[in-house]
């Protein structure tokens, strides 16, 4: 498809395999920003596909599509990218000036695909879209899209799992003696599930408070043309790097890099990048004293 709308095979070749790895990598110093508006949406539709549960996918091959709407994460992850388009495509329209809607909505909806499904392509640069757009881009560094696909960050099962529970537990509090299970595609959850989701969560921001704090450190002083990176930026830098996104916030946005980045941080975004993309506890596990305790 990219091929036949206007890419070369190497780039067409090229940006399909990081589509659907959800690498985000391109040919292009400029990302995606520089093709045309049909090979725009036919890698934000891929995208989407990537960062789906590939269980689903396969049920949807099938020709069992009612599998995908009634699959609670499937269902959030679709009403989040919708929600989301809606109320930044205005934003966007009337901050840029844009003389074209259809524009506003194709950056809106390709970058909150690409922030979501943490491929990290850039068709515009949404660093350049006001502050309270950019606050929003920066709290989706942290959600990821499906367990079972190849995107990262907490994922958005996680999420929903955590929203259900903290619902039930307003339920649990008024009846204290009541047996009330939170339910995922209409099964109760183990609690056992509920404990390591919990556990996950309260670890995943743990390393990114103990990154930041480090990456705060390391960039204190440090400079970019004469301008000091500032606490977003470093909050940022391990928030991408721990959701394994690619661009961040400011002078690390989509239109930059990070080179400007000293060594001891890229070493501590590397780690983060491995933590992340290995889910935490195999690689904290090493950290325990018990892994290494002779049973």
């Amino acid at each position: 498809l990219l091929d036949i709308s206007g890419m070369t095979f190497f780039d067409a070749l090229n940006h399909g395999l990081t589509t659907m790895s959800t690498g985000g990598f391109s040919t292009k110093n400029t990302s995606v920003v520089e093709f045309n508006p049909l090979i725009q949406y036919i890698i934000l539709v891929f995208m989407f596909i990537a960062g789906t549960n590939f269980t689903l996918l396969y049920f949807g091959m099938k020709g069992k599509l009612s599998k995908l709407w009634k699959n609670d994460e499937f269902r959030w992850y679709l009403m989040a990218v919708i929600g989301l388009v809606i109320l930044i495509t205005p934003i966007v329209y009337f901050y840029t000036d844009s003389s074209s809607i259809e524009k506003s909505f194709r950056d809106v909806l390709f970058q909150v695909i690409g922030t979501m499904s943490t491929t990290g392509y850039a068709s515009a640069f949404f660093t350049h879209w006001g502050t309270l757009v950019t606050f929003l881009f920066f709290m989706l560094l942290f959600t990821g899209a499906s367990a079972g696909s190849t995107s990262g960050g907490i994922k958005l099962v996680r999420i929903v799992l955590l929203f259900k529970n903290a619902w039930v537990e307003f339920k649990r509090r008024l009846h204290p003696n009541a047996i009330i299970p939170v339910y995922l595609n209409k099964d109760p959850v183990p609690d056992k599930i509920t404990y390591n989701l919990l556990t996950f969560i309260f670890l995943f921001f743990l390393v990114f408070i103990v990154g930041s704090i480090a990456m705060i450190a390391i960039l204190d002083g440090v400079t970019v043309n004469g301008v000091e990176f500032t606490i977003m930026e470093s909050l940022s830098a391990t928030a991408t790097a721990l959701g394994n996104v690619g661009p961040g916030i400011g002078k690390l946005g989509p239109d930059s890099n990070f080179s400007a980045i000293p060594s001891s941080g890229k070493w501590l975004m590397s780690f983060m990048m491995l933590c992340g993309r290995l889910e935490l506890f195999t690689v904290l596990l090493i950290f325990t004293p018990f892994f290494w305790r002779r049973i």
